[in-house]
C-alpha cells in the first residue's frame, strides 16, 4: 500500500505518538509511508522518523482557523496526493482532519480514514460548535472509516451524525505496556525535584501533558495552593512541552508557591517520572481518551484524572483512580491533597492501577488493527478505482500466507 499521514501539528502528543508509531510499522511492513505535517513540529521527532517514512512540512497548514492559509494548504496537499497517488489518506487532528480529507477527495483517493483523537466540538463556545461540527459533517460525507481511541468518541461521532456505526472503528492508542510497568526512578532524581544529594524525597505529584491550553496546567497551578497548605514540602512536576510555555511559566512565576513546582520540560523517559511520583494528575477540559492516563495505570500509580469521554472504559472511580468533574480542577487539587494524606487509600489504588487490563493498549495490537481496517476499506473500493491495485493484492496475498508462503 501507499499510505499518506497528515497531522495539523508534530510535537510531542498522544496523537502525534500514535501516529508516528503507526507510520514506523507501516514502512517495516513495505508499505510505502508519507507524513505531511503543518508548521508547528519538533525538528528532533521529524528526524525520528524520517529515515523510515518520507516527510513533508506544509508551512501553510496551521492549527488555528485563517482561511487564506487554509485555501493555500489545501490546494498544496491536494497537488502532493495527486502525484503521489495513495491508496489510503489517514488523517489525524482536527484542521488536518478537515483539509486532508478534502484534499483526499479532490484527488480522488480511494481509502480516506480519519483518527478521531479529539472532538473539536466539544466543550467549546456555540459558534465555534457549530463552525466545527458543520465542517466534520461536511469532511464525513467521503470518509470511509473511522478510527475512534475510545469507545465514547465513536458514540458521539454517531450520535452527531458523523458517520454511521458500521464506519467506525475502536482502537486504543498503543504504547509499549512493559516499559512503564517496569520503570526505576530517574537518575539524579533530586535535581528534577530541587532538593539536595541524599535528601529524603519529598511527596510528588506529576502532570505529564503537553502544554496546551486545554490541559489546564495554569488553573491547576493556581489551584495547588491548597496542597501546599497541606503537604507544605510537596513537589509538582510539569513534564511537557508546547505552545502554552510562556503562560504556564508566567503562572508559576505569579504563585506564591513557586519553589513548590518544577517545570522540566520534554522527558524522554516519562516512565521514570511516573515511577517517581506519588499521585499523577491530568486535568484536561478536552481530550479523546488519552494514553497518559493509561500510562499512569501502567505505572502503578494513584492517579486524578478529569472526566473525559471514555475515562470511564479504564479508570473507575475510588478503584483504580480519581475521577474528578472536567470543570473544576479546584476539586482535582483537592483530590490530589486527600490522597498524598491517605497513604493506605493510595496504596490501594495504586494497587488497582497495577492490575488494570490494559493489553488492547499495546502498540502492536494497535498497529495491527489500524492495518486490518486499511485492508477492509480497500477491499470494499471498487478495483478500477484502486491507483495501486495490483500492489495491494500482493500485500494481501503476502500477509495471508505468511513469511514463510503458507
Amino acid at each position: 500500500m501507499k499510505i499518506v499521514h497528515v497531522l495539523t501539528r508534530l510535537l510531542r502528543g498522544g496523537s502525534e505518538e500514535n501516529t508516528l508509531a503507526c507510520c514506523l510499522a507501516q514502512a517495516r511492513h513495505g508499505h510505502e509511508v508519507l507524513l505531511v505535517h503543518g508548521e508547528e513540529y519538533d525538528p528532533s521527532l521529524r528526524l525520528s522518523v524520517a529515515e523510515a517514512v518520507k516527510v513533508v512540512t506544509l508551512e501553510k497548514l496551521i492549527n488555528s482557523i485563517s482561511p487564506s492559509r487554509d485555501i493555500f494548504a489545501f490546494g498544496q496537499l491536494t497537488r502532493l496526493v495527486r502525484d503521489w497517488r495513495p491508496d489510503i489518506v489517514h488523517t489525524h487532528q482536527s484542521k488536518a482532519g478537515i483539509v486532508g480529507r478534502l484534499a483526499a477527495k479532490e484527488a480522488n483517493v480511494p481509502g480516506i480514514i480519519h483518527g478521531v483523537h479529539i472532538l473539536p466540538f466539544v466543550h467549546v463556545g456555540s459558534v465555534q460548535r457549530l463552525a466545527f461540527l458543520g465542517a466534520e459533517r461536511l469532511a464525513a460525507r467521503f470518509t470511509r472509516a473511522f478510527i475512534d481511541v475510545s469507545q465514547a468518541m465513536r458514540d458521539i461521532c454517531i450520535a452527531n451524525h458523523l458517520g454511521g456505526p458500521d464506519q467506525h472503528h475502536v482502537v486504543h492508542s498503543g504504547f509499549d505496556l512493559t516499559r512503564f510497568a517496569n520503570a526505576q526512578w530517574p537518575q539524579e532524581s533530586h535535581l528534577l525535584l530541587g532538593t539536595a544529594a541524599g535528601e529524603p524525597k519529598p511527596p510528588v505529584v506529576l502532570m505529564l501533558a503537553a502544554l496546551e491550553r486545554r490541559k489546564r496546567h495554569v488553573e491547576f497551578i493556581e489551584a495547588f495552593g491548597q496542597v501546599v497548605d497541606r503537604i507544605p514540602n510537596v513537589r509538582l512536576l510539569l513534564a511537557g512541552e508546547g505552545p502554552a510555555r510562556s503562560a504556564v511559566e508566567s503562572a508559576i512565576e505569579r504563585s506564591p508557591f513557586a519553589n513548590n513546582v518544577r517545570m522540566i520540560g520534554y522527558h524522554c523517559q516519562p516512565e521514570r517520572l511516573i515511577s517517581l511520583a506519588d499521585v499523577c494528575v491530568l486535568t484536561s477540559m478536552r481530550e479523546g481518551l488519552p494514553r497518559v492516563m493509561m500510562q499512569y495505570l501502567a505505572g502503578g500509580r494513584a492517579s486524578v484524572v478529569s472526566h473525559l469521554p471514555g475515562v470511564e472504559e479504564v479508570v473507575k472511580h475510588g478503584v483504580n483512580g480519581i475521577v474528578t468533574p472536567a470543570e473544576d480542577v479546584s476539586a482535582a487539587a483537592a483530590a490530589v491533597a486527600d490522597l498524598l494524606q491517605n497513604e493506605p487509600c493510595r496504596a490501594r489504588l495504586a494497587d488497582s492501577a497495577k492490575r488494570t487490563d490494559l493489553s488492547s493498549w499495546g502498540l502492536d495490537s494497535m498497529c495491527d488493527r489500524v492495518e486490518l481496517i486499511y485492508q477492509s476499506v480497500l477491499e470494499s473500493v471498487p478495483s478500477a478505482a484502486r491507483p495501486n491495485d495490483s500492489r495491494i493484492r500482493e500485500g494481501l496475498a503476502k500477509q495471508t500466507m505468511g513469511p514463510h508462503g503458507f
